[in-house]
């Protein structure tokens, strides 16, 4: 619950609407039977008292509301984090911008990371960390969308792929967010080499 004080009715109304905005989306993509499908369109069971989300729009998300979520609703948090890794277990890389149980690879960066990232380091404990870490780094690793100019020239020429410049950013920072990651699990060889990146 979020309770604020002061300002006047019309900024309340427009404090709480915008909170309601905020929690639209993600939501729950599982029937009352635990089952939903899965990304690699598998028709899969979830364990009771587990749930599956969809509509994550990652980079419209990452640097708010999810960080609202960790504040306000950590348990929902976790759930969100567990989500992602298996996203990336039936699919072979984290989400980008999913919908429906499906990557539709319209934007940019790797926001998963970010999100699992400021997950842990705000004290979300209840998920396996080193799967999400195997996670992360799978999705670093890729070689699509400008990730084989950024990992060999350090940037993407934006004459070989369209957004170079904004992918370049995105990609930094989701890998400095790998990077301490790497930290918390005592990989320092992996930490410089996120970092250098």
């Amino acid at each position: 619950v979020v309770t604020i004080k002061g300002g006047t009715k019309t900024e309340r109304t427009n404090f709480y609407t915008a909170l309601y905005h905020s929690l639209i989306a993600p939501n729950i993509f599982n029937d009352v039977d635990g089952r939903y499908r899965g990304a690699d369109f598998a028709i899969r069971q979830l364990p009771p008292g587990q749930s599956m989300y969809t509509v994550f729009s990652l980079w419209d998300t990452f640097r708010a509301s999810h960080p609202l979520f960790v504040l306000l609703y950590p348990d929902i948090a976790t759930e969100f984090v567990k989500t992602l890794i298996t996203k990336y277990e039936e699919g072979n890389l984290l989400p980008v911008w999913e919908l429906a149980g499906n990557e539709t690879g319209i934007m940019i960066g790797y926001h998963s990371i970010p999100v699992i990232a400021d997950a842990y380091v705000k004290g979300l404990r209840n998920f396996d960390l080193n799967r999400a870490y195997i996670a992360m780094k799978a999705s670093a690793e890729a070689n699509h969308l400008g990730l084989d100019y950024y990992k060999n020239k350090g940037y993407i020429p934006i004459d070989r792929e369209n957004e170079g410049v904004s992918k370049t950013l995105e990609y930094a920072y989701d890998d400095w967010c790998i990077a301490q990651i790497s930290e918390y699990l005592k990989q320092p060889e992996e930490r410089d080499y996120y970092l250098r990146r």
